[in-house]
């Protein structure tokens, strides 16, 4: 019987390693997991095999919602926990995301609860998921948990594929736009410069300015790279501190119309957030602090987090809602109706639904805006090269003239 060396963890985290006589790798791994370890690797004969690795990227939020929609379907159908993990993992195409499910499943057959499993999994199932997950295996309702998981997925998946459409057209337009004018100092200016210093004269300003930024560009080119990748990085470093992401996030909001896209969606986030953790059966305080760090802007997620704390007083949600003078009236009353009617779960999905109605809205109207401006913004940096490369030219044949 071959033997076969290992390491793994156990249940607290602590890392273990030993050798252990078994027929295959298979059966090796089978009893390692009867004794609740997590394998790491698996060596036999001196060649290691990887077994499960590190995940050290997130798994798409779209894979991780038709995974929920798949789960819910087959638990539903009433295959087994366990089984319905096995086939979720031998189907998913993706490395990283089947590893992860085998990791599940095999935390699950050691003893331990779905949502503790998943917990471990934080590249996969954020703090909303296995908070959901455990109130369903708690109330005995994990399948009706899951519908309503897979839901608020596909929900907040479509709300970022409409945010991401909003940004493709200017993002593309400027980086090309970027391109081209570079293209034009680096390699077309510093033609007509050297026909206009064969000329002589007193070239006019708008002239000499596209010049000098020519000559800029084609000398220190290295030198404004490097300058525009410093300053993102600075951007990025000073928007990771707890008062620039404030800062930034709240210049955010003020901005005309795109603060207001901004703020729906962010309405519209906590809303269908907190309405489905409310209606799993997670506590409202949970759910508050849960759906404060799902909000997406740091203005807003402060809010949630000062509505929290003054409902965690005996305190109504809607009235420090209206304190914190982020919220639209409109979602304030609708909030204080459903909890006078006991209703507030439904209540917030009608919200929900309504302000991603208006993301749509909202989106559209970016777009067509958007679309106009930068042919202007482009007409006019091209149209002012083009003037300043003809007006020596217009000069010289009024000379001549």
């Amino acid at each position: 019987m071959p033997s076969f060396s290992w390491k793994g963890r156990d249940r607290s985290g602590q890392t273990l390693e030993g050798v252990l006589l078994a027929d295959t790798r298979d059966a090796a791994v089978a009893t390692l997991r009867r004794q609740q370890i997590q394998v790491a690797n698996v060596r036999e004969k001196g060649r290691e095999i990887a077994f499960l690795p590190q995940i050290s990227m997130r798994v798409s939020i779209k894979r991780v919602a038709i995974f929920t929609r798949q789960f819910s379907v087959m638990l539903d159908a009433g295959l087994p926990l366990v089984q319905c993990l096995e086939i979720l993992g031998e189907q998913q195409e993706h490395k990283k995301f089947a590893q992860i499910i085998e990791r599940v499943r095999g935390d699950v057959e050691s003893g331990m609860s779905l949502a503790e499993a998943m917990k471990k999994q934080p590249a996969a199932f954020d703090d909303l998921f296995c908070n959901m997950v455990a109130a369903g295996e708690a109330g005995g309702i994990l399948d009706i948990i899951l519908q309503r998981l897979s839901t608020y997925l596909e929900k907040t998946v479509k709300l970022q594929s409409q945010v991401k459409s909003a940004m493709i057209y200017p993002v593309t337009v400027i980086t090309i736009a970027i391109g081209v004018v570079w293209i034009i100092l680096w390699k077309v200016i510093p033609v007509f410069a050297q026909l206009f210093a064969g000329l002589g004269g007193q070239l006019p300003l708008l002239t000499r300015i596209v010049v000098e930024a020519s000559e800029m560009v084609a000398r220190y080119s290295w030198a404004i790279a490097l300058a525009f990748i410093g300053i993102f990085m600075a951007f990025r470093a000073y928007y990771k501190t707890y008062r620039g992401r404030r800062v930034v996030d709240g210049i955010a909001l003020r901005v005309p119309v795109l603060g207001m896209l901004i703020q729906k969606i962010a309405v519209a986030r906590f809303c269908r957030t907190l309405a489905t953790l409310t209606s799993s059966g997670v506590p409202i305080l949970e759910g508050l602090e849960i759906t404060a760090k799902t909000a997406g802007n740091a203005i807003i997620e402060d809010a949630v987090m000062a509505v929290r704390k003054s409902v965690e007083e005996g305190k109504t949600l809607s009235g420090p809602l209206k304190d914190t003078k982020v919220f639209p009236t409109m979602v304030v009353q609708m909030i204080n109706v459903g909890e006078q009617t006991g209703a507030l779960d439904q209540m917030l999905t009608k919200i929900a639904e309504f302000y991603e109605d208006e993301v749509d809205t909202a989106v559209a109207g970016l777009v067509k805006l958007l679309e106009p401006l930068m042919i202007v913004v482009l007409g006019a940096i091209i149209g002012t090269i083009v003037a300043a490369m003809y007006l020596p030219l217009y000069t010289i044949l009024g000379s001549i003239g």
